[in-house]
């Protein structure tokens, strides 16, 4: 029996702002990032966010970002690795006390956007957010992309590790994830998205943009929920998994 988990990026509404079908999502996956105010988010989303993650008997992890809300955390900061460290320290210290009011633990991190390509190549930034975690909390699991620095990383820190693989994205040879500015970056059809996921999981290859077959370890799978078409998909996602014996539970109980 295989297994695996299935996350998906939430908590990232604003004020009035509204991003992403939440209370659908959290019914289908395993664990949940929840944006912490940098990218997205606010403390009404996140207390909000946690409550379904409890409704739901869910995992929660933090999303933590570079301080960019205007750029959603998608563009590249000139950070050195003292302020990224404190930054991630600043956004799961506050996602945790929203947690601890709900009896609720952080299982996870996951970097967002921008900072999570950079530590995926960038040894001296993935030490810095890797030692942000390990010295808040070094029960707290590290998620990040199959094969990057931001793991090897975060094993030099004695923290547990889970690599992560994406349904919709496109991959380079090297295995990092084609920029969304390339055509081909983003995956549309539904099929071909499930029929690679599930050769990620049970052949632990992945067949990059340049026709490559890359190796890949997927201990937990990102699906975005950030529109009712991805509703959708999350759900054919589950069905497709049951139908090839592949068992969905948090981060911890994969890597356990």
């Amino acid at each position: 029996m295989y297994k695996v988990d299935l996350n998906s990026d939430l908590g990232e509404s604003f004020g009035i702002y509204k991003i992403g079908c939440d209370e659908e999502v959290t019914k289908y996956v395993s664990s949940v990032n929840i944006a912490c105010g940098y990218h997205g988010g606010d403390p009404i989303v996140m207390g909000k966010t946690l409550d379904l993650v409890k409704q739901n008997g869910i995992a929660a992890g933090a999303h933590p970002s570079y301080p960019d809300l205007m750029g959603f955390g998608r563009r590249n900061m000139d950070c050195t690795p003292a302020e990224i460290k404190a930054y991630v320290t600043y956004q799961l210290g506050a996602l945790y006390a929203f947690a601890k009011q709900r009896g609720l633990t952080i299982q996870h991190v996951k970097p967002h956007g921008n900072l999570y390509n950079t530590i995926a190549v960038d040894e001296v930034r993935a030490m810095a957010v890797a030692e942000a975690v390990a010295e808040f909390d070094p029960s707290i699991i590290l998620l990040g992309l199959a094969g990057s620095k931001s793991l090897e990383a975060g094993i030099k820190c004695g923290l547990k590790t889970a690599s992560e693989v994406f349904a919709d994205r496109a991959y380079n040879d090297n295995g990092t994830l084609v920029s969304r500015k390339l055509p081909g970056a983003v995956i549309h059809d539904k099929d071909e998205a499930i029929s690679r996921t599930v050769k990620m999981i049970k052949e632990g290859v992945v067949i990059s943009i340049n026709g490559n077959a890359v190796p890949i370890k997927a201990d937990s799978v990102c699906v975005h929920g950030d529109n009712p078409s991805a509703v959708e998909f999350v759900k054919n996602i589950r069905e497709a998994f049951a139908a090839e014996g592949i068992m969905i539970a948090p981060i911890a109980e994969v890597i356990a």
